[in-house]
């Protein structure tokens, strides 16, 4: 089985590819939308994407590209726990550059500040290709930040260790597949994501729809709202539940919304993994 993910190899999305799937073969990509349409392509039976950072909140390119994409579900979520590196070519090298994916920079905010307030900061495609520019340009002052085992992966040294903003930094992953879930409330499943679209920007609608949930004792995890990209002020919305109810309640729930003339579209139900916790 071919598994897609955000790439090169030594990601974190690598990472959290090979904690899912350990003797499958791994595709890299180089953005979200290129892995996520190779599996509605067919080109590979699954795909990991990065869809939500405990510091800096969801990756928007995840959201939005499956908003586009109504025939992949999500299979599971993986919650992998993100600490970043500084890297160099050389020990003790000097830094005018610091390169790295926007997350990750954005992970690293106090660091830089109170370390490099001078230096210049640009984003590349990931932490990864940060590493790997640094390894191709030894003679360049330019550090990156990503992983240990972007380190050890790319013969770099670390200069300063565990640099996020926070010890609790975590990264959710979700692990799509290309089919519709027969039985949606399945044994293991403790999560459900659904897209809601209301059909215009009606006073109250965004009530409605909460209440739906609420009277019947639904829990939510989530709600955020995203554009539509058709006209300013028109957004659909990105709904977590937990499923602490039973399933034919919940899709009472999803009938009622439908009933306000607006679209939910369930992009699945499945169960939770934090890498590292027993």
């Amino acid at each position: 089985m071919k598994i897609g993910y955000l790439g090169p190899q030594n990601s974190f999305t690598y990472q959290a590819a090979c904690e899912s799937f350990r003797n499958e073969e791994m595709v890299p990509f180089g953005s979200i939308p290129l892995c996520i349409q190779a599996l509605a392509d067919g080109k590979v039976q699954r795909a990991v994407v990065p869809n939500e950072n405990s510091l800096e909140g969801s990756v928007h390119a995840t959201i939005d590209t499956l908003f586009r994409q109504k025939e992949l579900t999500i299979e599971q979520e993986v919650i992998l726990p993100i600490n970043h590196q500084l890297l160099t070519a050389h020990p003790d090298q000097p830094i005018a550059k610091i390169i790295s994916h926007p997350q990750a920079l954005a992970q690293c905010t106090a660091f830089l500040q109170q370390h490099f307030p001078d230096v210049p900061i640009e984003a590349v495609a990931s932490t990864t290709t940060a590493a790997a520019f640094v390894a191709e340009h030894p003679e360049e002052p330019v550090a990156a930040i990503a992983s240990k085992k972007a380190a050890t992966g790319y013969g770099l040294f670390i200069q300063k260790e565990n640099i996020q903003d926070t010890t609790s930094n975590q990264t959710r992953f979700w692990i799509l597949q290309k089919t519709t879930p027969t039985n949606p409330f399945h044994d293991k499943a403790t999560k459900a994501t659904v897209y809601v679209t209301l059909p215009t920007n009606r006073p109250g609608s965004l009530h409605q729809i909460l209440a739906a949930f609420g009277w019947r004792g639904i829990d939510l995890s989530k709600i955020e709202s995203r554009p539509l990209k058709t006209s300013l002020g028109e957004y659909f919305f990105v709904i977590d539940l937990v499923l602490n109810q039973p399933w034919p309640l919940i899709e009472n729930a999803f009938q009622e919304i439908r009933m306000l003339d607006c679209n939910v579209h369930l992009l699945g139900t499945y169960a939770v993994r934090e890498i590292g916790k027993k």
